[in-house]
């Protein structure tokens, strides 16, 4: 009995036995399969992890030169900003140096008076105006600039450059206050009537100029300003004085310069009549010299003519004369000539 129960606790715990090792070899083969997916999961996650890796290292490598490229734009657009304020600088320091040198009265008219030069020059002959001359005699008032007219008369010509009062002016239109601007052209108008007064009375002086005289603005905008106020035509007609700007005085030389010409051409065609006159005068005298030469040379002719005829035909008839005696001699006989010949030797 207790060997029987043995044996069947023995194969009872064998079978156990045999059941969990059929359990852990299945567990096993699943577990393997398990582990075999999960590896497989891993490398395929690896491998999809690394493509991703690469995708977004591609990415970001090109983020990242977008951006340089954007700094590099950047930087070489703040190097421009850099540059453009230094130059902005420069003009500023520039723009004050010119208000230094415009905030003096001498060197204004220097100013405008080289311009007024420059503009001569263009369009004149250096012979055609003068500088700093005295218009009115006894006086000590030079003129800036005087164009030579026909006859010996002066066109005088002065720049002016009312900076200060032309400067509050533009400060003016700034503010856009009505009472200040109407103020600052007040002010402008009584600045340029008391200059155009000063030119009047200084440098016109008939018949020695003209009875005119012109007031040189250097700058387009004042002159803008003048016309504006309707200066031109009382500058004229109170003061004797023509307003003009750059453009305006250059067209008046251009003008002026035309006048010259035509003058010259008048003064020329007039010479060229006179020697066309005397050409017609000598051409007659040539024209009777010719035909006295004409028939002396006709004469010549005639002389030649007999010359050559008369004596040609005597010379002839003597050469003739002289053929016919050596053809009569070759017809006389042999013995003949031996008479002759015995009859003029001499005697012995």
């Amino acid at each position: 009995m207790s060997s029987r129960l043995l044996l069947t606790v023995a194969m009872a715990m064998l079978v156990v036995i045999v059941g969990l090792v059929i359990y852990f070899v299945i567990r096993i083969s699943k577990l393997e399969n398990t582990l075999k997916g999960y590896s497989r999961m891993m490398g395929e996650f690896q491998v999809q992890n690394s493509q991703n890796q690469s995708i977004s290292m591609d990415a970001q490598t090109k983020s990242l030169e977008a951006q340089e490229r954007r700094l590099f734009e950047m930087n070489k657009r703040l190097e421009q900003v850099y540059k453009g304020l230094g130059e902005m600088q420069s003009m500023a320091r520039g723009m004050e140096d010119i208000k230094k040198v415009l905030s003096n009265v001498k060197t204004r008219g220097i100013l405008g008076e080289l311009q007024l030069k420059n503009i001569l020059d263009e369009v004149l002959a250096s012979h055609q105006y003068v500088e700093n001359e005295i218009m009115k005699p006894g006086t000590r008032d030079r003129v800036e600039f005087a164009i030579k007219l026909p006859e010996g008369v002066f066109l005088p010509i002065d720049s002016k450059f009312p900076a200060d009062t032309y400067g509050r002016l533009v400060d003016a239109y700034d503010t856009g206050d009505s009472e200040i601007i109407s103020l600052a052209l007040r002010n402008l108008k009584s600045v340029i009537k008391t200059e155009a007064k000063s030119i009047r009375d200084k440098y016109i002086s008939p018949p020695d100029t003209t009875d005119f005289a012109i007031m040189f603005l250097p700058f387009e905008g004042l002159y803008a300003e003048v016309i504006n106020l309707g200066l031109v035509e009382e500058l004229q007609r109170e003061f004797d004085v023509c307003v003009a700007g750059p453009t305006t005085f250059t067209a008046l030389l251009s003008s002026l310069q035309m006048g010259f010409k035509t003058l010259a051409v008048q003064k020329r065609s007039t010479e060229v009549w006179k020697v066309l006159a005397e050409v017609k005068t000598e051409f007659a005298n040539f024209e009777r010299g010719l035909s006295q030469v004409r028939g002396s040379i006709a004469r010549a002719d005639d002389e030649l003519e007999k010359l050559v005829g008369v004596r040609t035909r005597q010379m002839m008839r003597k050469l003739n004369k002289v053929s016919a005696y050596g053809d009569f001699t070759d017809h006389v006989k042999p013995q003949e000539q031996g008479i002759c010949n015995d009859q003029n030797k001499p005697p012995a």
